[in-house]
């Protein structure tokens, strides 16, 4: 896409701290990272959602996500780590293209991604469930 800024950094048209790569996926640094370590896995095929990416480039995705988290926690230590993957404007994804934010997270870091639980209604829970499994194909 000649708009994609994800794309134009894969083509390298704009620059990134890139620290890995392979067929499908490579992996940069985020340039407005919410901690120290915070990277983007992102699928060299332009997909702007989870919706329209391929199976094939959404296993690499997750493959290289755990790659490079192992490496996180190998080097820098976090306390945890967030994958965090955002589909649309509702869901706050800034970029639309297939990526995944791997952030590492250390106890009382002062960030956020919290929220408080808040029982659901269990009629609607087994309504929206009974509708999932019917268009997954039944009782599988």
């Amino acid at each position: 896409m000649d708009t994609c800024v994800f794309c134009k950094i894969r083509d390298g048209q704009i620059p990134s701290m890139r620290v890995y790569e392979d067929e499908r996926t490579f992996c940069i640094m985020d340039i407005n990272p919410l901690s120290p370590g915070h990277c983007l896995v992102i699928s060299k095929a332009h997909a702007p959602t989870i919706y329209e990416a391929e199976p094939a480039d959404l296993e690499a995705a997750i493959a290289t996500a755990q790659r490079v988290a192992l490496a996180l926690r190998d080097t820098i230590r976090p306390e945890g780590l967030n994958l965090l993957q955002a589909n649309g404007g509702a869901a706050f994804q800034s970029v639309p293209h297939f990526h995944l934010h791997l952030i590492p997270r250390w106890m009382r870091d002062g960030k956020g991604f919290d929220w408080k639980l808040v029982p659901g209604q269990k009629d609607e829970i087994v309504k929206v469930g009974d509708q999932l499994r019917a268009a997954l194909g039944g009782d599988r």
